[in-house]
């Protein structure tokens, strides 16, 4: 059976969607990620079957092939964990439901997965979340270590979950994830400044990432040679 989940990745400070296409079948029992995954993708390939099994649901050794479209872009980090299980789940027959197109239409999922199957947080939620909202994304399910900073963004559905099984549960239609609130920090703060962004010259992809780190409360560091101020500001 195939079974196709959306994921979200960053290239710089753009992301793109990933379709993780996973098809089951008889043979010799076989694992495969393909389609450009780093180590830290390939690796999942454990951290799944783990997960899945201490979630009580038996992991069925069979030809096992998981597509990570578009194939030619690699593919890096372990926030994909959380869709290949899902994947897996839909093509292996766990998560069953009539309506479950409809559930994963414009639905992305993101997370790492623990062996025990909690979901942990990944890092650049807010650009990826922002990307989503551009792409037509209504909905995406992640850890609830991320879901302040993901609430940020307006016109999204934030479904925030601690575990692999509230996920299957979910797309079973035998739970109901709550939305997480809006959230307000840095939100109607008004301060004035003696230096503006809109003074700078060029640069905006530096000043994109600057605005981002702001928002969401990140570490940034600017490497590189020093530039004359008053070559850049008007």
């Amino acid at each position: 059976m195939l079974s196709i989940v959306k994921s979200m990745a960053l290239n710089g400070l753009n992301g793109y969607q990933i379709y993780i296409q996973v098809d089951i079948s008889k043979g010799m029992p076989y694992f495969e990620i393909v389609g450009l995954p780093d180590t830290s993708v390939r690796e999942s390939k454990e951290r799944v079957k783990t997960a899945i099994k201490n979630t009580n649901i038996e992991f069925q050794s069979r030809k096992i092939i998981v597509n990570l479209a578009p194939a030619n872009t690699k593919k890096e980090g372990s926030s994909l964990d959380l869709p290949i299980a899902i994947g897996i789940l839909i093509a292996s027959g766990n998560i069953k439901n009539s309506n479950i197109s409809n559930l994963l239409k414009d639905t992305i999922f993101l997370g790492e997965l623990s062996l025990d199957g909690t979901v942990e947080g990944i890092n650049g939620i807010l650009p990826i979340c922002i990307e989503a909202k551009k792409q037509g994304i209504k909905k995406i399910i992640l850890s609830t270590k991320n879901a302040k900073e993901a609430s940020i963004i307006e016109g999204l559905e934030i479904l925030p979950i601690n575990k692999l099984k509230e996920a299957i549960e979910y797309l079973n239609g035998n739970k109901k994830i709550e939305q997480e609130s809006k959230s307000c920090f840095l939100i109607n703060k008004e301060q004035k400044y003696q230096f503006d962004f809109a003074d700078v010259k060029g640069q905006e992809n530096v000043k994109r990432a600057l605005e981002i780190s702001a928002a969401g409360g990140h570490n940034c560091i600017l490497i590189g040679s020093p530039r004359i101020w008053k070559n850049n500001v008007s």
